[in-house]
């Protein structure tokens, strides 16, 4: 979600819904407390889901989010590609442009793809260039 970008009511609701099922999940570790405290939790939030009243819903919904915060768990469950998780950040994704630095046999068992990328860097700098302009030789020493 970009900052600054408007949420509506009912995906703060879902989110609060949310957070609060994994706060529980982080709580309580046996599959049918879990379960158990997941229909009480879906129970208190069906009681208001007709809620026309704008003003009580948002009163609602800052009393949801201060009863999550008071009941947060002290160390919560993350998923392990997550952020915060064990594994996150593991798998590095090397940058485009080691590709260069190739051998030119280990470029040659892939042919295909490498004549489809050269093609694809040609028409890059040719857009480049359409929209900026070729570089002068003065900005080239600086």
């Amino acid at each position: 979600m970009a900052t600054g970008e408007l949420v509506s009511h009912t995906r703060k609701v879902c989110s609060l819904y949310k957070r609060a099922l994994r706060n529980l999940e982080s709580w309580y570790d046996r599959r049918p407390a879990f379960r158990y405290q997941a229909v009480l939790l879906r129970q208190r939030f069906e009681q208001n889901r007709c809620e026309v009243d704008m003003r009580k819903a948002k009163e609602l919904l800052i009393q949801g989010e201060q009863e999550l915060f008071n009941n947060q768990h002290y160390q919560p469950k993350k998923f392990p590609r997550s952020p915060g998780g064990v594994a996150f950040g593991r798998e590095v994704i090397p940058p485009d442009w080691v590709l260069d630095y190739w051998h030119p046999l280990e470029k040659a068992q892939y042919p295909e793809y490498f004549a489809r990328r050269e093609l694809r860097k040609k028409e890059f700098i040719e857009m480049w260039e359409k929209q900026y302009g070729k570089p002068t030789q003065d900005a080239s020493h600086h």
